[in-house]
């Protein structure tokens, strides 16, 4: 018999890292939020902050639906309560995408609509 595995990362540095990827999200979509005007000189840097952000979300989500979908070990049956979990996970973080792509559409809309003094033209 060949013992088990174990991994090379402890329990809490794996979550550790998880929260400071959450926590770094976080920074990442905060201004997003929060943002109610925008001037067009700094809007580039709300956009790239935010599609960082929005990268990160996307790429958690994918490793949560391989997760989901594919998982490690196929020897054992996975817990029922682990499953709702991850698949809950999973809404959220899509649920969060869309709201967070949505708010950078509103807001490049209202940042374009409040800079638009009509068309020149000329009598």
């Amino acid at each position: 018999m060949t013992p088990a595995k174990t991994s090379p990362w402890p329990a809490a540095t794996k979550w550790l890292l998880i929260a400071l990827v959450w926590i770094g999200t976080a920074w990442l979509l905060v201004p997003l939020i929060t943002l109610d005007k925008v001037e067009l000189r700094r809007s580039t840097e709300y956009f790239f902050r935010s599609a960082g952000g929005i990268v990160l979300m996307i790429i958690m989500f994918g490793k949560t639906v391989f997760d989901l979908l594919f998982p490690l070990d196929t020897s054992r049956r996975k817990n029922i309560l682990n499953v709702a979990l991850l698949t809950l996970y999973t809404i959220v973080l899509a649920s969060g995408i869309i709201f967070m792509c949505l708010r950078i559409l509103m807001v490049y809309l209202n940042a374009n609509t409040s800079t638009f003094t009509g068309p020149d033209i000329q009598y």
